[in-house]
């Protein structure tokens, strides 16, 4: 069985379904698994001719396992992998001499987000019927988790579902995806902050669940480990469409609250011959001064055409720093206890293995727009800002032209049209299924940034 630690120390070891339904650990640290599964060169190989379905299977199973049994997670990966527009799930796309897109937008809510919380819904719902529990989730998105949640909840009798996003700080696009889902279960709040401001709401409320009254708080940010574990499926997917194991790949990653780059480096620490990570942030770029510059201080959060990536306390660089200080969780604690009021450094140990495994680059809206420009005038393909940051990132940090470089298409470019006009581009149009999009009816609540008062408004509706 399957057995996650927290990175603070101080709490039990749990289960897979034990972690899936607590999110964060009682000594508010995120759970990682106690051992991760190492694949070798010939077992990678061995699955070149699987389905993506298939693939997932192989690599989410040793992290479910004693928890979930294999046919129960088998109709589950297949139902949510279907519900995907295209038959490969995340094709790749050349935009020149080994250099890939690869498109993670084609799930429900156009966003990579739908790749762990389609499964995540489908994963909560099986074990809280099987518990005969509820489950009540507070959410906080930059913009694209909150509509892949709801999409992966919105049917659930067990979940009541509550999504908090910075007040006019996300697109209309994003925005409407979560608003005009009008069920029972699903709660919008827009928070008079940004999305730091939300993320530190749903942190406190794990810490003192009080408020509840003998309910269980559950989390869909990538605090929850099932998000990390979904991620790293589609690193393996995308090195053997272009040769792997037998050749190396390099990634670059848009990267906000550093879970989907997490989960490209769990896939190198599993087996995975990865040359290069590459952190790609937008002027929010408190990830890239931390890898260069060993310099982790707080500024203060900027509005960018790259929305999602608008966020200066990323959560799972904390996982990252667990392993970096050798799994010692009391020196986490006092780390991340002197961060929340004062900027920090790592030790000259720790900058040293960081800057071995992360290159990073900071991208301005101008050098977005100008990429997003160049590719489209060269390829005719249009980038979303996000993926537009990573293609730069990944030019400039490029290492060894001779090895494919992959960057991780986060969003359809449908849901950022500001940034695509300033680019000096047509907008592309909503797909079908989201084609009435701007005529749908919209639900949510305006709050303060005050914790009494969101956690009030819970209180209000789940009676």
């Amino acid at each position: 069985m399957m057995k996650y630690v927290s990175t603070r120390g101080q709490a039990p070891e749990l289960n897979f379904e034990e972690v899936l339904l607590a999110g964060l650990a009682s000594d508010g640290g995120l759970y990682v698994p106690k051992q991760l599964p190492v694949f070798s060169a010939a077992e990678i190989a061995s699955w070149a001719g699987l389905n993506y379905a298939q693939l997932a299977f192989k690599i989410i199973s040793p992290f479910v396992a004693g928890s979930i049994s294999d046919a129960d997670l088998t109709v589950m990966i297949d139902e949510t992998y279907a519900g995907f527009d295209h038959s490969a799930v995340a094709p790749l796309k050349e935009l020149g001499t080994n250099e890939w897109v690869l498109e993670l937008f084609h799930g429900p809510t156009l966003a990579f987000k739908d790749f762990a919380l389609q499964l995540l819904g489908r994963l909560m719902d099986h074990i809280l019927q099987k518990r005969g529990e509820k489950l009540v989730i507070l959410g906080a998105t930059s913009g694209d988790t909150g509509s892949a949640a709801i999409e992966g909840c919105r049917h659930s009798d067990c979940v009541d579902i509550f999504i908090m996003h910075p007040h006019n700080k996300v697109s209309e696009v994003q925005r409407r995806q979560m608003t005009c889902i009008l069920a029972d279960n699903v709660h919008n709040i827009a928070i008079s902050g940004n999305f730091d401001d939300c993320q530190e709401m749903v942190k406190a409320s794990f810490a003192d669940q009080d408020f509840l009254q003998g309910r269980r708080l559950g989390a869909v940010n990538s605090i929850n480990w099932a998000r990390i574990m979904s991620q790293i499926v589609y690193y393996f997917s995308a090195s053997l469409a272009l040769g792997g194991p037998l050749r190396e790949v390099s990634f670059s990653v848009p990267t906000g609250n550093f879970g989907d780059i997490f989960a490209g480096y769990l896939a190198k620490k599993m087996g995975l011959p990865i040359k290069q990570l590459v952190v790609a942030t937008n002027r929010n770029d408190i990830l890239h001064r931390a890898i260069s510059a060993n310099d982790m201080s707080k500024s203060d959060l900027k509005h960018t055409l790259s929305p999602s990536m608008d966020i200066m306390v990323s959560s799972n660089f904390e996982r990252l720093l667990f392993d970096l200080y050798d799994r010692d969780g009391a020196a986490i604690d006092e780390l991340l206890t002197r961060f929340k009021s004062q900027g920090v450094s790592l030790g000259a140990q720790q900058t040293e293995k960081m800057q071995a495994i992360f290159d990073s680059a900071s991208v301005s809206d101008q050098q977005t727009c100008e990429t997003i420009s160049q590719v489209h005038a060269q390829t005719g393909y249009l980038l979303d800002p996000h993926t537009a940051i990573g293609v730069w990132a990944g030019r400039q940090l490029n290492a060894d032209q001779a090895v494919p470089m992959i960057t991780l298409a986060t969003a359809h470019p449908v849901k950022f049209p500001e940034a695509i006009v300033e680019a000096g581009l047509e907008p592309p149009k909503l797909p079908e299924h989201l084609a009435d999009l701007f005529e749908r009816e919209e639900q949510f609540q305006v709050l303060d940034n005050d914790l009494s008062k969101v956690q009030q408004f819970v209180m209000d509706k789940l009676s």
